[in-house]
């Protein structure tokens, strides 16, 4: 059991670390991934970052190459952020569906784990790589707690769908260790509106879950925003799966 908890702590650590080479451009888009290599580099064994790697691949970053193994995937930053807007009204309609059949007891005490897990891994002053890695997942289970309580199987399809697409998901742009400027701020403020939302999902305030959750995805774009305005020369060394000139 510990082995497999030590495991899993190891795989969100590596796709944290990848996700945040590939948005500083380390690994630009078309560039093939070859698990030795990664391994080689990330001080790590090969099975952990085979893991990463699929996990990527369920999010949309990278994708399987022929003859084996994964590239980096290329979208341009308008097919993310119109696939983000779209995201956002459907969250919010997951919101607002749950606040208006009424939180169970089951579904409020596992979105307080949430919240009580960002808490903790928001409270350093710096947030290093493993603080970052523990909100992203606590971050996921959140917003996938409230898409799976809104029991819409059309609109669960849709959203695994705009997951694919990089960036888009929730979480998606989170600054991981990006240097950008109060990037860190700007995870705790995103978490606070997660308090928001719980307490309007429990209180069955259902215009404004539907608001906050609508509202909580701009952090998305503002953090694609962020990136675009304080790359240092050629956009594209910030976000170089994203062809930057076209957002807009």
């Amino acid at each position: 059991m510990k082995n497999e908890k030590r495991m899993d702590t190891q795989t969100a650590r590596l796709v944290v670390a990848l996700r945040d080479m590939i948005m500083k451009g380390e690994f630009p888009g078309g560039e093939r991934l070859v698990e030795a290599v990664l391994s080689e580099r990330l001080q790590a064994s090969r099975t952990p970052v085979r893991s990463a790697l699929l996990m990527l691949e369920q999010q949309g970053l990278v994708q399987r190459a022929q003859g084996g193994g994964y590239v980096v995937r290329k979208y341009t930053a308008r097919e993310i952020s119109e696939a983000i807007a779209v995201h956002a009204n459907l969250e919010g309609m997951c919101a607002r569906l749950v606040a208006e059949q009424g939180v169970s007891r089951s579904l409020s005490d596992e979105l307080q784990a949430c919240l009580d897990e960002g808490d903790r891994a928001l409270s350093p002053s710096e947030l290093d790589m493993d603080a970052i890695a523990a909100y992203l997942a606590a971050n996921t289970r959140f917003h996938k707690l409230i898409v799976d309580a809104s029991g819409n199987e059309v609109l669960k399809q849709c959203m695994e769908m705009l997951d694919r697409i990089p960036f888009a998901s929730a979480g998606g742009m989170l600054p991981f260790q990006s240097k950008l400027p109060h990037s860190d701020d700007l995870m705790r403020f995103a978490h606070r509106q997660h308090h928001m939302l719980v307490e309007a999902l429990r209180r069955g305030q259902s215009a404004r879950a539907q608001a906050l959750a609508e509202e909580h995805r701009q952090i998305a774009l503002m953090n694609l925003k962020h990136a675009t305005e304080h790359a240092e020369g050629d956009a594209d060394d910030v976000l170089p799966v994203l062809r930057l000139d076209l957002i807009s």
